[in-house]
């Protein structure tokens, strides 16, 4: 039967957080009830609140995260009660054009639960189809990907989003590979994934590109080999210089704006990657030189949440953390309650953590 949990919702545009009562319905065929652990702040949830994304009010916040399997629909063969999952929001289909040709992580069909999460009757929209600063919510199940429940799910919730994000712009869209240069432009959360991404990759030049010099630090902490603060160097200047005058085998854009975005493209090496993992707003241009473009050849690139297949990369990601290869604990800044998630996003904004992540 349907059950009342605690959550986290955004009523309006700009309004602070408040925590309310939702009810969570039982899950519907392919579906799956997941008892929320512990769940990642991250930037997208503060867009939602902000209404960037779209207007749907009301928002159930929070998608970054790990929990265990409470109850599954009729159908569902991929989780059952009790697995320990990360979840994610791209729930790939197995039946598009792209999965078919073999390429389900570029899947245009993902999808989310149908049955309605309610509150005061009202349904919900779920940030990115899961809604995880919550008690409990309900998902498609393929959103929930079983991994080893050895790994702790303040830790385990993250590779849901951010860091998979940067772990996969390196490692999957970006192709590093051992002895590869490479220039990671905005040292964030899924900035300093990229880093972590390409120091396991094998690269041998890691390059970090900031305006802060804390987050210079923490790049450093990840495996960045040189850091540059864009305010007091040239970083194109300066990435060549650190690469004999070439420039990068894999520039990573992890801000989205114009600048950087160009900045990342000029500080390639010839027949170089430039891999776009920052979100622009819809209103940004960018104009490039074509003859650059034709001339440096390459490949220019977006990733979509890390061109990652949960079902492959997520448990992949967590057995490395455990063998101790893969630095998750350095990206929770803090744990903290449902009822400081308003002032989370504050910290977040003032850039004093990495990662704020809820422990319910």
């Amino acid at each position: 039967m349907a059950q009342q949990v605690r959550a986290v919702i955004a009523r309006a545009r700009g309004e602070p957080v408040s925590i309310e009562t939702i009810v969570v319905p039982d899950p519907g065929p392919g579906e799956a009830v997941v008892a929320v652990q512990a769940c990642g702040v991250c930037h997208t949830d503060l867009h939602y609140r902000e209404g960037a994304i779209n207007d749907e009010f009301p928002f159930l916040l929070g998608h970054e995260a790990a929990g265990v399997v409470e109850s599954v629909g009729e159908g569902v063969i991929n989780v059952a009660p009790g697995d320990f999952v990360i979840l994610n929001w791209r729930a790939v289909c197995g039946q598009c054009r792209s999965c078919m040709r073999g390429r389900p992580w570029y899947c245009f069909a993902t999808h989310n639960a149908t049955r309605k999460m309610t509150l005061d009757g009202r349904e919900l929209s779920p940030a990115l189809g899961i809604g995880a600063f919550a008690e409990k919510t309900l998902v498609a199940a393929g959103q929930a990907t079983k991994v080893d429940p050895q790994a702790s799910p303040e830790v385990a919730g993250l590779i849901g989003c951010g860091v998979m994000a940067g772990l996969g712009a390196a490692m999957n869209t970006g192709g590093v590979g051992r002895g590869d240069s490479v220039a990671v432009f905005g040292c964030g959360g899924v900035g300093d994934a990229a880093i972590e991404g390409a120091r396991l990759a094998g690269a041998h030049t890691i390059i970090g590109v900031d305006i802060d010099d804390t987050k210079l630090e923490w790049a450093r902490e990840f495996g960045a080999t040189h850091t540059i603060n864009s305010t007091k160097q040239d970083p194109v200047e300066r990435i060549r210089a650190l690469t004999g005058g070439n420039g990068v085998d894999v520039a990573i854009d992890a801000v989205g704006l114009p600048q950087t975005y160009e900045q990342a493209f000029f500080a390639r090496d010839l027949a170089g990657v430039v891999v776009l993992v920052g979100v622009p707003n819809p209103e940004m241009r960018i104009e490039l030189p074509m003859i650059e473009v034709f001339g440096r050849g390459g490949a220019l690139k977006s990733s979509w949440y890390g061109d990652c297949l949960p079902s492959r990369d997520f448990p992949m990601l967590i057995d490395l953390y455990l063998q101790g290869r893969l630095n998750l604990e350095r990206f929770v800044s803090e744990t903290i309650s449902l009822e400081d998630v308003e002032e989370a996003f504050h910290r977040m904004e003032r850039g004093e953590v990495l990662r704020s992540v809820v422990a319910i």
